[in-house]
């Protein structure tokens, strides 16, 4: 039996046929079939086609084909025999191609599915000698800088894959502390839902802050900005999130509802308080250079979150100075707020190997024993690539991609005594961050940080961070304090790798 395409096959040479044999009819002016002379205007001459074996004219035989059809000449246009045949392929293919495509079977997954994956971020931070507020509030002690710190940041290993066609899980745990392991993503989902697209239940990321949304893998600098951090400590919690994407890709959103208490520990809770959270996020890549495979483009988002801790505890923000201190120095306490609203904004822009980043980020607490507060502050850092690369963009997330340098990094001795090498990629980079957790009566610190950093890529998958930090905090009030502002410096470094 004949195939759909087939028979618009031969529908269309039959049409083709029937036109060619009308048009000299109907035309001022001729071209013969089969190369046979023009004889004019009025005066169609036409050469027989070469009969077959049997003697009987080989009209549709499928290794001879007509190499002219008559050019129809109207006013000021032509359509030659060429064109019309050039025509008449792309026709059938693209029929040829939709048959196929209706044919095509979906694959049945006939078991889950297994992909294992991991990464080591191995730090050491050295805190020179710092002013008295920094020492004091590190570790007591006015006279005493903080320690360096040396040792595992991230230690993760972890499965992810498909249950079924439209069904999801994934599975890592933290063991940089053996002592408290910590699971991190940790959810099933569901798949090419109407409306919803995906949705996910479980621990995941809150959908606010691009830096914390970003990958620890791809990250610029070696830790995340004051609000960043304080505002979603630990990014992620239990909870069920829709993610969606449009067709083109040129906008996405993720919202869900939250418990506001880190499990990644306890990995349960007993409360009839649950201290909810609804938050959501949409973003737009607002410009996407496709012509030059996305080495340039420019991304806008806004997000937000309405918090409803109900003196459960879960309202208190704090962070490290950007830097990985033995105490977090930014701290407002827990608020003691029945609700907070947080707005979040942020933008990229990507000009092949230079990016242009920043965040903004407010809190308004609503206390019910003491006063209002309001807390924010962001951050803007510019980075290059100095070997030529670029930072990709992942337009389905709104999120940073993984850079892949022109040439790895590589050192051999070669047979002949020599050695050969390749430099890897470099990129140099510079943020100026500032926060603000003092309002009221909450003195939680205002911070401003300047931080240099310099990454080597070796290859896509492992790297060397420097960070240099010069920073200052104020208007930090503490019992026992020797002051309330300081200044402090901290120079990081980091090898990492995952696959």
């Amino acid at each position: 039996m004949d195939t759909p395409a087939m028979k618009t096959s031969w529908t269309c040479r039959a049409l083709g046929i029937f036109l060619g044999a009308l048009a000299p009819t109907i035309s001022y002016a001729q071209e013969p079939f089969y190369n046979a002379p023009n004889a004019g205007y009025g005066q169609p001459v036409f050469e027989q086609p070469s009969a077959n074996t049997q003697g009987t004219p080989n009209y549709f035989a499928d290794d001879v084909a007509p190499q002219h059809l008559p050019e129809v000449y109207g006013p000021g246009e032509t359509v030659s025999a060429a064109s019309y045949y050039n025509l008449l392929d792309r026709v059938e293919a693209l029929e040829a191609d939709k048959a196929e495509d209706a044919c095509k079977e979906v694959e049945i997954l006939s078991k889950p599915t297994q992909k294992w994956s991991g990464r080591v971020h191995f730090d050491y931070w050295h805190f020179p000698d710092e002013s008295a507020l920094p020492n004091f509030l590190d570790t007591g002690n006015a006279a005493t800088s903080p320690p360096d710190f040396i040792g595992f940041r991230r230690l993760r290993y972890g499965v992810s894959g498909d249950i079924n066609e439209t069904m999801n899980y994934k599975i890592e745990m933290e063991f940089a502390s053996p002592d408290s392991l910590a699971f991190k993503d940790a959810y099933l989902g569901w798949t090419e839902l109407p409306w919803l697209h995906t949705v996910l239940l479980g621990n995941q990321k809150r959908p606010y802050g691009l830096d914390h949304l970003n990958s620890s893998r791809y990250n610029v600098f070696m830790e995340r900005p004051f609000v960043i951090e304080a505002f979603n400590q630990d990014a992620r919690r239990l909870g069920l999130q829709s993610y969606g994407v449009s067709d083109n890709e040129a906008w996405n959103w993720r919202f869900g509802t939250f418990a506001m208490q880190d499990l990644s520990k306890p990995g349960h809770q007993y409360a009839d308080n649950y201290q909810s959270e609804i938050a959501g996020r949409l973003a737009n890549t607002i410009w996407y250079d496709e012509t030059s495979g996305g080495r340039g483009y420019a991304h806008w988002a806004v997000s937000g979150s309405a918090a409803f801790p109900s003196g459960g505890g879960t309202d208190r923000f704090r962070t490290r100075p950007e830097s990985r201190t033995d105490g977090k120095w930014f701290d407002t306490g827990v608020l003691g707020a029945s609700n907070y609203q947080l707005l979040g904004l942020e933008s990229v822009i990507n000009v092949g190997a230079l990016s242009i980043v920043g965040e903004y980020q407010t809190v308004h607490a609503n206390r019910t024993a003491a006063p209002n507060t309001n807390f924010g502050g962001g951050y803007v850092y510019v980075a290059y690539w100095l070997t030529g690369e670029y930072t990709p963009w992942e337009r389905d997330s709104g999120t940073l991609g993984r850079t892949k340098p022109l040439e790895n990094f590589w050192l051999v001795n070669r047979c002949d005594g020599c050695r050969s090498y390749g430099w890897g990629a470099w990129q140099i980079a510079a943020r100026y961050s500032y926060c603000d957790f003092t309002d009221q009566d909450v003195f939680g610190g205002v911070g401003e940080s300047a931080t240099l950093g310099v990454n080597w890529w070796w290859n896509s998958h492992a790297r060397v961070q420097f960070n240099y930090i010069n920073g200052r905090i104020s208007d930090r009030v503490v019992a026992g304090a020797p002051s309330t502002a300081g200044w402090y410096d901290a120079l990081g470094l980091r090898f990492m790798v995952d696959f």
